[in-house]
């Protein structure tokens, strides 16, 4: 290739191709869709899991296991985070969670784990607290309160069929 060849056949402004305007255009009779088939028809859509008349992808893998759409989404905060956040005499809970940050996502009920140390006195109030968590906290004197969750599984189906559309 020489220098003076590099752009030869490039053009910046290109004509666009003037599909189905007769055979004067040089693609007249078929209008580039070429002879039969489903492409050549109007209206033709391929659906998005197509696979040329194979069988698709998602049928081809085998299906194991079972999510139980009903059961609870459950967010784990460690009580380093607790520590890091909150002031000493703070009251936690899922609200006040939220607003600091450390619960991004939407979710059914909120578990403080026992990862870390903390040193501050907290009242904390959530759904599920471990053990370990538990005895961290109330050794740093603060307490513990476990309420129930707010949501029925009636209403965590509905919310998901929320997020999905």
């Amino acid at each position: 290739m020489n220098e003076h060849d590099v752009h030869v056949g490039i053009v910046k402004h290109k004509a666009r191709r003037r599909v189905g305007r007769g055979v004067g255009s040089g693609m007249g009779k078929t209008a580039t869709r070429g002879h039969n088939g489903h492409k050549s028809r109007s209206g033709y859509s391929r659906h998005p899991m197509f696979n040329g008349g194979d069988l698709p992808l998602v049928r081809r893998i085998p299906k194991r296991g079972f999510h139980n759409k009903f059961a609870p989404v459950v967010f784990g905060v460690n009580v380093s985070d607790l520590n890091t956040y909150f002031e000493a005499g703070a009251e936690v809970n899922p609200i006040t969670l939220r607003e600091c940050g450390l619960v991004k996502v939407v979710c059914d009920e909120i578990k403080i784990l026992g990862d870390g140390e903390i040193s501050k006195a907290l009242k904390v109030t959530v759904t599920r607290v471990s053990e370990g968590a538990k005895q961290k906290i109330e050794a740093a004197g603060g307490s513990v309160t476990i309420v129930a969750a707010k949501r029925t599984p009636k209403e965590r189906v509905a919310a998901l069929k929320a997020d999905q559309s």
